[in-house]
């Protein structure tokens, strides 16, 4: 179902998470759940993954993860801002040691020319560092591409958070 990267670096997360006594949680909006299920497709997960919050509008991002509703109105649900508020969102809400987020555009609609098609917003929390952050153009790649190059992005991310000492 998911490329070999992706399962290899959904492992490699959660072993790095496992001998580290960390949990985990996502919250994604552009990938819909992808990020979830590739963790989740790696047996024993459930021992690091707690859980992850699928906030696709801007109503789940306020209500799920305590976005503020001003944040969206000023800066657009596809923004560093918001992919912060996400991932420290789930960090409070999901109460586990680390997590991540995802928001963008994924397509074929719904650009425009400050966001368009492609881009897209990730942040890494953990508690006790700063929230990471990174933002990647992908292009209009097609929907599906979009979100699988999101998941891989929001894996790295993690990872790198994960291994900060």
């Amino acid at each position: 179902m998911f490329p070999d990267e992706l399962l290899a670096q959904s492992a490699h997360l959660l072993e790095t998470c496992r001998k580290a006594g960390r949990t985990i949680s996502v919250a994604e909006s552009c990938t819909g759940g992808l990020l979830s299920g590739v963790l989740t497709e790696i047996a024993g997960s459930s021992d690091v993954f707690e859980r992850g919050f699928i906030t696709y509008s801007n109503a789940a991002k306020r209500d799920l993860l305590g976005v503020p509703g001003d944040l969206i109105a000023d800066y657009g649900a596809v923004s560093e801002q918001v992919a912060r508020a996400m991932a420290e969102g789930a960090l409070t809400y999901a109460q586990t040691d680390m997590t991540a987020s995802v928001t963008g555009v994924a397509g074929p609609g719904g650009g425009s020319p400050m966001k368009p098609v492609g881009h897209v917003h990730f942040a890494a929390a953990r508690k006790g560092h700063p929230t990471l952050h990174e933002v990647r153009d992908f292009g209009d790649q097609g929907r599906g591409t979009i979100r699988l190059l999101s998941v891989g992005v929001a894996l790295a991310l993690m990872q790198m958070q994960a291994e900060r000492a």
